[in-house]
């Protein structure tokens, strides 16, 4: 993938740069794997907002994704369409399976139309291929890994992400995630071959505030500079410091640094935390 690059014409267009798109070979979704995205702007069902700085947008469909695969078990599927969704980093490619049903996918980096993807137990570890984490050979990177069998995939699914296989041994499988932490998963837990698709995608830059908002991402300012009824930090004659020990969230929480995780059941899975590498 390639990124684009434009002419200072205005000020918004400094420094702005999008994707070129040269791996997108359709524009219009597949009518039948899409549906109405339903806009709440941040608001649940008496319509308080529990969600800040959500609102607007352009208007959006949602592709139906299968992160499972399991259901097309051994049946051989060919890539006909890699397309870009809305609704994530990635590309998302278009399978027709030889009974001539359709399923969207996230695109591995790499994959081209014409290309045969199938998911099976134990299958040739290729790009695009699914298959359970006992049979992908040690070293080798995988994306959407599902965290518990027959889950679907959970793990690994942004643009440029990947996992990668440490080890075999024992009865679960050792993975090594984005984050640099290892932990433990079901060797019986399907995973994918290959790194997502979309890797510049980090290195895009907006280039102004409403290209953010088309995104349906309202604006957010620091809490000092709020008034005393809306944040712990506000108030004063302009900006002053915070006036307090820690700092805190608009609630009243301690911020930065105060634990609020409550269950540890799956810590005994982790084997190296992400903090200690």
């Amino acid at each position: 993938m390639a990124i684009k690059k434009y002419k200072p014409t205005t000020p918004g267009r400094r420094g702005m740069s999008s994707p070129s798109f040269d791996e997108v070979t359709k524009t219009k979704p597949e009518k039948r794997l899409v549906k109405k995205a339903q806009k709440h702007a941040g608001r649940n069902s008496s319509g308080q907002i529990t969600v800040r700085h959500k609102g607007g947008g352009h208007k959006r469909k949602l592709r139906m994704l299968d992160f499972k695969q399991t259901e097309k078990l051994n049946i051989e599927g060919k890539v006909t369409a890699v397309e870009y969704d809305p609704g994530r980093t990635a590309y998302i490619m278009l399978v027709t399976y030889k009974d001539g049903d359709k399923r969207y996918h996230l695109a591995p980096e790499g994959i081209k139309v014409g290309d045969k993807v199938e998911t099976k137990v134990k299958a040739k570890a290729k790009i695009g291929a699914r298959l359970t984490l006992k049979h992908v050979p040690v070293g080798y990177q995988v994306h959407n890994i599902e965290l518990n069998p027959e889950q679907g995939g959970k793990l690994v699914r942004s643009a440029g992400s990947y996992a990668t296989v440490v080890s075999l041994e024992g009865k679960m499988a050792q993975i090594q995630m984005p984050s640099g932490e290892t932990r433990l998963i079901s060797k019986e837990s399907y995973a994918s071959i290959g790194i997502v698709s979309n890797l510049e995608h980090s290195n895009i830059t907006l280039g102004k505030a409403g290209r953010k908002r088309w995104m349906g991402i309202r604006p957010s300012v620091t809490g000092k500079s709020m008034n005393p009824c809306d944040h712990p930090h506000g108030g004063g004659e302009g900006h002053q410091p915070i006036g307090m020990k820690h700092p805190k969230t608009p609630w009243g929480m301690p911020a930065l640094g105060f634990k609020t995780r409550r269950r540890h059941q799956s810590d005994k899975y982790i084997i190296k935390d992400r903090r200690h590498k």
